[in-house]
């Protein structure tokens, strides 16, 4: 929503106690916002110190799913849910460097600690799982294409990682190759120039769904 200059010239003008009265009931009704002006304002933590924190909340709760492991598709489910405290993480702090990192360690977790609790899944079970990890590895690549070229070099070890896991995984392996991501690219810690066109025209032609 756009607010012409009248409106927020009035706003300017408002005394400062009921200006600070409406930014309460506002912030009331926009958690992520008050959080993120709490960490601004308040919280006395830097955002390096907030993703060590993350990452450390990212490692216990995958060990927490992996010891209460039911199937592929609450696993699936369980990694949406730990994705979205992610995109809240980012939300509140801004940390583009850790929206890439944050995701890229989510899925080296699971994927190590659930190796074999995927491949004993049927295939037909499987496959959504697979295809929604690929789908997650395209889009970190998509974000740290984003940012400074020299920044890829921060990835590499765990580009490598994940590589090697997708590797170790027939049914990993099955849906990287059926959805166009190959696996060379993380082993040898590249992002193709056209990476944005190419998950572009995978997903136009019904891939990494």
């Amino acid at each position: 929503m756009k607010f012409d200059n009248e409106f927020k010239e009035a706003i300017s003008h408002l005394p400062d106690k009921e200006k600070d009265k409406l930014i309460l009931r506002l912030l009331k009704k926009d958690v992520t916002l008050a959080n993120r002006l709490h960490f601004q304002l308040v919280n006395p933590n830097s955002v390096d110190e907030q993703r060590t924190e993350m990452e450390s909340r990212i490692v216990k709760q995958v060990r927490h799913i992996t010891n209460t492991f039911y199937s592929v598709g609450y696993l699936n489910m369980d990694v949406r849910f730990l994705s979205g405290e992610i995109t809240e993480y980012v939300k509140v702090t801004k940390d583009k460097f850790g929206e890439a990192s944050l995701n890229l360690l989510m899925l080296i977790e699971v994927l190590k600690q659930n190796n074999d609790n995927i491949l004993a899944a049927t295939p037909g079970k499987a496959r959504k799982f697979c295809v929604a990890v690929v789908a997650r590895v395209f889009k970190i690549m998509l974000l740290i294409n984003k940012m400074h070229p020299d920044v890829l070099l921060d990835f590499e070890d765990d580009f490598k990682k994940l590589g090697q896991l997708l590797g170790s995984n027939k049914y990993m392996m099955k849906a990287a190759i059926n959805n166009g991501l190959d696996v060379n690219w993380l082993l040898g810690a590249e992002i193709p120039e056209d990476i944005v066109a190419i998950q572009k025209d995978l997903r136009s032609k019904g891939f990494l769904k």
